[in-house]
């Protein structure tokens, strides 16, 4: 910036057009940056003006539903509205929707009173207008479902990456709506000279300021993604079905995106638990950095990821399915994005190849698998060169305590296997705990009431909240307890932040086959048996990598009172799984179960009070049957046919289910799950979306399935080939 430094004698001249050149730049920049944010909020919008009638329409359902007698509540016993019923408006609705002339003609209403009874009725519905729900119908949306997703669609398919820029956006506009009036006169030599000194000086600034902005703006590839963004939202209207089909397979980002557009006070307010005011107020300041993320979050887990970073030592304990997953990696992204290189999480075995698969699909960090024969040397490499450590409880103690560089943050998921401190693992977790400044436990078993567990927890993060207490209970009582704790833990129900969020969560669960796994899938494939190597993981019952997670999340549905229906192929793997599962197991629904006892397991299964377990078929449990009351999926193996998971899923994804639905597809790496997975994903999405919503398909799912003999015959030369060059 030496050029525009002075502006006597001869360095005028390059000080001018100088300051032409980077004027110039800096307008184009700032109209990229004006031009994004114009575009995006007109996007908003169209949004809001898309959701206005169905939510108008959600509203009026409500109103019908609240007798016209309510109307003398809300205006605390002033209202006489003898004379409105008499004249036969029955219900809120009928009075919200009235004219004011109508209800002043009433015989006995008059002025006054039709005012107040359209008053108390405004107050009503916008009431219920702040808590109710749109839900979007796929099996039947109507004209103005349709116009909902069309609007959504470019603001979807624009990705995370139009929050980085309209940020950057944002930023511009700041910046150079301020120094470009300021540095315009710098172009002009005469004017230049014609300034005093202390004026010049700020002109010169100007200039400074600008060239500091496009230099940084240019490192940060801000112009690319700009245009990108930009691009993205000015995208052609797609059809009534091409929008359809992305609802359909990425519902999660619309109504993320719908709770953002349009979030309401009491869904933030749910989403911040029941925090004191004081520590609720900090979580809301502390920013949250986006750079290394790739995936948008809810309001509730922004909230969360800004939780663990500004308390720095807590228990983040939301209940199943919530994504507390992915909270953790966004308050990791953040760290790294302040320089910080060095992360650890600590997980059950089972988990262990999904943190993985989800630090790298979530996010650009680093993932490190320490576990196994070569622990010691990811360990080292992980030392050396930075990333997310991830290893498992039975590990940790045999890798060397952290010295003078701790992490940057602890991760310890299913925190609540550490509950018994005098455990091996609990004491590896200790060591750690004590090295680490942040430390974030993840648990989504609710520990409220277990007092001796939970203070156990607790006083790993903060003992100074909880004096050391030798009888095992709370000092001073459960609500004394739970306010000495508050700063540390976060808890949020479905309930309370479901009101925008997505109607089906689907997790691929992958796990590290066991030894046993592994030498009955090496036989099955040494035999060319196809379903033998589908089912091969449930050989070994009792070292069984997939039945250990099925019994976690299993066991993690009973403690939040939720049911589950658990699908396979496979008869013997039912047979397996209930062996395992015991008496939690209200039945079996197979082929060969007539069609009224099917029915009668299933009305079983819905009238259980609270946590219940139905095994099912998947070719007899995923078609004709309601399983509306479970909240929980597990599919046992992958399909060879899409349709086949699609028409279970729906079974429990339907018209009446008031949870959100949890599918986990329990997968084994390094198996046929991987080359069938593959092989299916090769297939163009949308073909087969519109293939399986045409009639055709629905009466034949043949016709649009890859045929079995020819995907079995592949698959099983491609493993015998695989195997065959890898030792025993």
């Amino acid at each position: 910036m030496g050029a525009v430094g002075t502006a006597g004698g001869g360095g005028a001249a390059p000080v001018g057009r100088r300051a032409r050149e980077l004027s110039a730049e800096a307008v184009r920049l700032h109209d990229a940056a004006r031009s994004l944010l114009d575009d995006r909020a007109r996007a908003v919008e169209a949004v809001r003006t898309a959701l206005a009638p169905l939510r108008a329409e959600v509203v009026a359902g409500e109103l019908e539903g609240i007798p016209v007698a309510r109307l003398k509540d809300a205006t605390e016993g002033r209202l006489r509205i003898t004379a409105i019923e008499a004249a036969g408006f029955a219900t809120v609705r009928s009075v919200y929707e009235a004219r004011r002339h109508e209800l002043r003609r009433l015989p006995g209403v008059g002025q006054q009173t039709a005012d107040r009874a359209l008053a108390a009725a405004g107050q009503i519905a916008a009431a219920v207008e702040e808590t109710v729900t749109v839900r979007l119908d796929v099996d039947d949306p109507g004209p103005r479902t349709l116009a909902l997703l069309g609007a959504l669609y470019p603001l979807v398919e624009a990705g995370p990456e139009l929050h980085r820029a309209v940020d950057a956006a944002i930023r511009l506009d700041e910046r150079l709506g301020t120094l470009l009036p300021a540095a315009r006169t710098a172009g002009v030599r005469l004017r230049l000279a014609l300034l005093g000194r202390r004026r010049r000086q700020e002109v010169l600034d100007a200039v400074a300021g600008i060239g500091d902005v496009l230099a940084d703006a240019a490192a940060r590839g801000v112009p690319l993604l700009l245009a990108q963004a930009g691009a993205d939202l000015l995208r052609g209207p797609v059809s009534d079905l091409e929008a359809l089909v992305d609802f359909e397979v990425r519902s999660a980002e619309y109504y993320g995106l719908l709770a953002e557009v349009c979030a309401r006070g009491p869904a933030t307010a749910a989403g911040e638990g029941s925090l004191p005011a004081e520590v609720a107020e900090r979580v809301r300041a502390q920013p949250l950095d986006d750079t290394h993320r790739r995936v948008s979050l809810r309001g509730y887990q922004s909230f969360g990821a800004r939780f663990a970073l500004a308390q720095r030592r807590v228990v983040l304990g939301d209940e199943m399915g919530l994504g507390k997953t992915v909270q953790a990696i966004a308050a990791l992204a953040h760290l790294a994005a302040e320089g910080h290189r060095h992360f650890l999480v600590v997980c059950p075995a089972g988990v262990l190849i999904n943190w993985t698969r989800e630090i790298g699909t979530r996010s650009t960090l680093r993932a490190l698998l320490v576990h196994g024969p070569d622990r010691a040397e990811a360990y080292e490499e992980w030392r050396e060169r930075g990333g997310v450590a991830v290893t498992t409880y039975d590990t940790l103690h045999t890798l060397p305590a952290p010295d003078g560089a701790p992490p940057g943050m602890l991760v310890v998921d299913e925190a609540h296997y550490v509950k018994n401190p005098a455990t091996r693992r609990a004491r590896a977790v200790t060591v750690w705990t004590e090295a680490c400044d942040r430390v974030l436990f993840l648990t989504g078993t609710p520990m409220e009431n277990r007092v001796h567990e939970f203070r156990a927890l607790v006083r790993r993060l903060r003992p100074d909240l909880l004096p050391e207490d030798h009888q095992g209970g709370g000092t001073g009582g459960p609500g004394a307890f739970r306010a000495a704790i508050a700063p540390v833990y976060l808890r949020r129900n479905q309930q309370d932040v479901l009101t925008e969020l997505p109607a089906l969560v689907q997790v691929d669960a992958w796990e590290e086959p066991s030894a046993g796994d592994r030498e009955a899938y090496r036989k099955a494939v040494s035999e060319g048996n196809f379903m033998a190597m589908r089912r091969a993981a449930y050989a070994d019952a009792e070292h069984s990598a997939k039945l250990r997670r099925l019994r976690e999340l299993v066991r993690e549905a009973a403690e939040n009172g939720l049911k589950v229906v658990v699908f396979s192929y496979f008869r013997e793997v039912l047979a397996t799984v209930r062996g395992v599962l015991g008496d939690g197991v209200v039945g079996s629904v197979s082929g060969d179960v007539p069609a009224a006892r099917r029915q009668r397991l299933v009305d079983d299964f819905a009238a259980a009070d609270g946590h219940a377990v139905l095994l099912a078929q998947i070719e007899a449990g995923g078609t004709g049957l309601n399983l509306q009351a479970a909240s929980v999926v597990i599919l046992c193996e992958p399909q060879l046919k899409p349709t086949l998971e699609h028409q279970a899923v729906a079974r429990a994804h339907r018209m009446g289910q008031v949870r959100t639905v949890q599918v986990h597809r329990l997968l084994a790496t390094d198996t046929v799950d991987d080359r069938l997975l593959r092989i299916l994903r090769n297939k163009d999405r949308l073909f087969d979306v519109y293939a399986r919503r045409s009639e055709v398909a629905e009466a034949t799912p043949d016709a649009v399935d890859v045929s079995d003999a020819s995907l079995a015959r592949r698959i099983v030369e491609e493993e015998q080939l695989r195997l065959a060059a890898e030792p025993a």
